[in-house]
């Protein structure tokens, strides 16, 4: 059977049936039509050329498969059937609109061609036929401007020039100024340029026209703005867009007819409230381009209340079907509605979690659908910044007041102006913070609106495309500022008298809409009571603990309040750094020629390391906090100029010669390899014994005081059973003697474990854990000893093995393997590592504690691998939190027959081997 490329619909019916109805087969604009038209929407009829067939079209070298000229004809014909109006028709013209539709919304990277169908002959039945020459040629120089500009390339801004001179000549401002006969002199200049530029008249077959526009949707694919957008959103699994071939509506026709572009809840509060944009005699681009301000969505209801009356029952019958906040725009023509496109509305971060929260109140979805439909992202956006008030004070917040626009996206901004996307990439890539200023944006600033901190617009409205794109990110952005008068020329703006040039720096309030005359201090934000509800239901819902990475009180505080439910890694050399007092005491240990003096500098470091672990355990009560012992080679805390050798000369009393001399000794060719972690401890001793004397008496201190202490003491680097056992002895010793000496005995409780973080640790496991009470795996140092890559050297060509081939790379790996676990490498050493340690010791507790703890797809490796917790930085626990729930919700919705699986990975926590055995014969079931 030969592929079919082609599904119609219109009255009521639509031929995509089954898989067929599938976002990677058709687009999202292309289910959507055929859903709404399926539910009875009232949907102009259409046609969908699939996916496949943009994919088929490439791998083709650019042309059209097969039999695809045949499926078109035919689907055109079916839509003159349904319309009762012919292609090209002298009286009654069947006029189409052209777009694209991707699997996932790319909002104005793809491109539109309206109005398809116009020629000279059928204008003038278009104008007999509506009785309205004005709205007839508005359609067809719109039409020929985007042909010509879309489909053949040609200068957009050269006509849009002549636009511009057309009105002053006239003496008008706006498009709809202009009269009928204004327009049809418009056209001809317009088909001039075309005849001028591409040496051929302008194409007047309607199939031909037709044919052009689906090559220029295809083509659009693979144009520079929709390349950036797919790499800056990550995008890499997509084959293409579809091509929807729609019949036209009006909105153009007079003050009876409008367009709009709105939301079915407000996508930057979560409100449940109509939310959106519309214009007045116009069609859709000129909402979502920006260049006329629109209305709210609200005033609709006074100008064409039978309309916005049909609009809100749609509304509440998208939301029904659909279960989730949608975007949607619309025609009016002739007071009559029309639905254009339904897709799932992008939202920002606080929005996300408050319509997901509503929408269970609501009894619309589960508690387990809306912690699904939460990313990482959007974890992160809940901690975007706002303008820090009080340090500024409101009077004078006021006076650096410049103006204000229409408030699309919240949060705030700050940074240097530049007027180009070009110059906001490469600030950017310097480490410059801008602010991108535009009369307003199109696709192609793609690139630098990604690399801005935040957007500042002169036109456009809340559903503008520097408005979509920017919420889409969760990026700050003011639009529609009309009181900014910008010049690309002299690069500079004026408003309100002042002149702001490039470079200067301003701040964005995308929360008011207010923009200001210098960089301010911005600060993060309270969480809102729907973030913690939601998080409160991943927890409810996740098996695995999840901890943070924290060295000192503050942190620890930050993170308990964020979710974490212990410490996972605390890096005890991180404090020798915290004061000069400390930093001196350290290099005077390691620069010591004797027993003696080294411990005595390390009788100096014992209360700061003794006072840091209680503020920790305080903050941590009744949490287990994993102390990991000295891990980084000697040299890194030696002095590394003459002013830091002659302080340590007039602490220690050496000549400044030796101390030199002995940092020369300590240098390494490859230090990562080198004397560190527990190497130092073999050599070094009395390091471990300050350090465990430290945590103990750190818990003896705080058990007298009421807080329960859970120490679990981590040797780091360990690579074979003897010697993590001769340490462990040592620990035991310094630890039991010291309890015993306090009278506490069996009221101070510890474990002593150790880190997986070289592969021979890994495939030694059984044998170590006979002696490690638990594991945690270093996945920053296993990543790095496992593929041989350096994590300090490796950007300087690991994006060449990340990066798409379409971008210039190799496609090696999917991820940066130091961001996302690489589960198929140094994964399969995680899994042998639980499994072999678990063979010898059942009840052995694992962790993580890499960076990889708080990226989402390796928490959720992780929790599938039967670990106990991970650990990630404060920040990144409410994202671990939320992979961690979704973890499972996932195994579940693939073996639906398997839930008892999830009572044997909770268990997992509390009796790992047992649990393990639980769990396989849960999925085996």
């Amino acid at each position: 059977m030969a592929t079919k490329h082609v599904y119609s619909y219109g009255a009521g019916k639509a031929e995509a049936k089954g898989k067929e109805l599938s976002k990677d087969f058709l687009g999202g604009k292309g289910i959507g039509l055929m859903e709404m038209t399926s539910i009875g929407l009232p949907v102009p009829a259409g046609f969908t050329v699939s996916i496949p067939t943009c994919a088929e079209y490439y791998a083709l070298g650019k042309k059209m498969p097969k039999g695809l000229d045949k499926e078109v004809a035919e689907a055109v014909k079916k839509l003159e059937k349904v319309t009762g109006k012919k292609l090209g028709d002298a009286n009654d013209p069947l006029l189409v609109s052209v777009r694209s539709g991707a699997a996932r919304s790319m909002p104005g990277m793809l491109e539109t061609i309206l109005n398809l169908g116009l020629n000279d002959i059928s204008v003038e039945g278009l104008a007999k036929k509506t009785g309205n020459a004005r709205f007839a040629y508005d359609s067809y120089r719109r039409f020929i401007q985007m042909y010509s500009t879309t489909a053949m390339g040609l200068s957009k801004e050269h006509m849009e020039d002549m636009l511009h001179k057309m009105k002053h000549d006239a003496g008008v401002k706006l498009d709809t100024e202009l009269t009928a006969e204004q327009l049809k002199t418009l056209c001809e200049q317009f088909k001039a340029f075309y005849a001028e530029k591409k040496g051929s008249p302008f194409p007047q077959d309607p199939m031909e026209q037709l044919w052009g526009a689906i090559a220029a949707v295809f083509g659009s694919w693979e144009a520079e703005k929709s390349v950036t957008y797919r790499r800056v959103e990550k995008i890499t699994d997509l084959l293409g867009t579809a091509v929807n071939v729609v019949q036209m509506v009006f909105g153009n026709k007079g003050d009876n007819s409008g367009t709009g572009v709105c939301f079915t809840r407000d996508p930057n509060s979560g409100a449940n409230e109509f939310y959106g944009d519309c214009l007045i005699n116009a069609q859709g681009e000129d909402v979502v381009a920006g260049i006329r301000t629109p209305m709210k969505l609200i005033e609709l209801e006074s100008k064409l209340p039978k309309a916005y009356k049909q609009l809100c029952q749609v509304r509440k019958t998208l939301e029904a079907y659909y279960k989730e906040m949608q975007d949607l725009e619309f025609t009016i023509e002739d007071e009559k509605l029309y639905m254009l496109q339904c897709r799932t509305g992008k939202r920002l971060p606080a929005a996300a979690f408050k319509i997901a929260v509503d929408m269970v109140k609501e009894k619309l979805i589960t508690k387990e659908q809306a912690v699904s439909r939460i990313t990482p992202e959007q974890i992160e956006g809940v901690f975007y910044p706002v303008i820090d008030v009080a340090t500024v004070g409101a009077p004078k917040l006021k006076e650096l007041s410049l103006g204000k626009g229409i408030d699309a996206v919240p949060g705030a901004a700050a940074g240097k102006v530049v007027f180009t996307a070009a110059l906001a990439e490469e600030l950017a890539a310097k480490g410059e913070k801008v602010i991108l200023v535009r009369k307003e944006t199109s696709p192609e600033d793609v690139g630098g609106m990604h690399a801005a901190q935040g957007i500042l617009t002169a036109t456009g409205g809340k559903t503008s495309h520097a408005a979509v794109v920017a919420r889409g990110w969760g990026k700050c952005c003011i639009v529609g500022a009309e009181s900014i008068n910008i010049d690309y020329n002299t690069k500079q703006f004026v408003v309100g008298g002042k002149t702001i040039k490039e470079g200067q720096e301003i701040t964005l309030n995308g929360t008011t809409g207010e923009f200001f005359s210098t960089s301010l201090p911005l600060k993060k934000p309270e969480q809102t009571e729907e973030f913690r509800t939601l998080l409160k239901w991943c927890d409810e819902i996740r098996a695995i603990k999840v901890r943070t990475n924290a060295d000192t009180p503050y942190d620890a505080k930050k993170a308990v309040e964020l979710g974490a439910e212990g410490i996972g890694l605390c890096r005890t050399e991180h404090m020798f750094f915290d004061t000069e007092e400390r930093r001196l005491a350290i290099q005077e240990m390691i620069v010591a020629e004797t027993l003696e003096a080294r411990k005595a500098a390390l009788a100096k470091l014992l209360p700061f390391q003794r006072a840091d672990f209680e503020g920790i355990f305080e903050a941590m009560n009744n949490k287990p906090v994993t102390i990991r012992l000295i891990d980084p080679p000697l040299h890194e805390f030696t002095p590394k100029d003459d002013a830091g050798f002659n302080k340590l000369s007039a602490v220690s009393g050496m000549p400044v010669d030796k101390i030199k001399h002995r940092c020369e000794q300590l240098h390494e060719s490859n230090p990562m390899l080198g004397h560190r972690g527990c190497r130092l401890c073999i050599t070094y001793p009395e390091i471990l014994d300050m350090q465990v004397t430290a945590i103990i008496e750190a818990a003896i201190n705080m058990t007298k005081k009421g807080v329960k202490v859970l120490p679990e003491i981590m040797i780091p680097l360990t690579i074979d059973k003897k010697e993590f056992k001769l340490l462990k002895a040592q620990t035991v010793g310094v630890a039991d003697a010291l309890i015993a000496k306090a009278g506490l005995k069996g009221k101070v409780k510890y474990m002593v474990g150790t880190m997986i973080e070289i592969p021979r640790a890994a495939l030694l496991a059984d044998q170590i854990a006979q002696d490690a009470e638990f594991f945690s795996c270093g996945t920053n140092d296993l990543t790095q000893m496992t593929l041989g890559l350096s994590r300090d050297d490796a950007g300087r060509f690991l994006p060449d093995y990340v990066k798409s081939e379409k971008d210039g790379g190799k496609a090696i790996f999917g991820d940066d393997p130091f961001q996302s676990l690489d589960q198929s490498g140094v994964g399969m050493l995680v899994k042998m590592a639980i499994e072999k340690g678990r063979s010898t010791r059942p009840d052995l507790k694992v962790g993580i504690c890499g960076e990889h703890g708080g990226e989402a797809k390796s928490v959720k490796f992780c929790a599938n691998a039967g670990m106990n917790y991970v650990s990630c930085s404060p920040y990144r626990v409410p994202i671990a939190r939320l992979a961690a729930a979704q973890a499972l919700i996932e195994a579940a919705a693939k073996k639906p027959a398997a839930k008892p699986a999830k009572k044997a990975v909770k268990a997992v926590a509390k009796k790992p081997a047992k649990a393990g055995k639980k769990l396989k014969a849960a999925k085996a079931r």
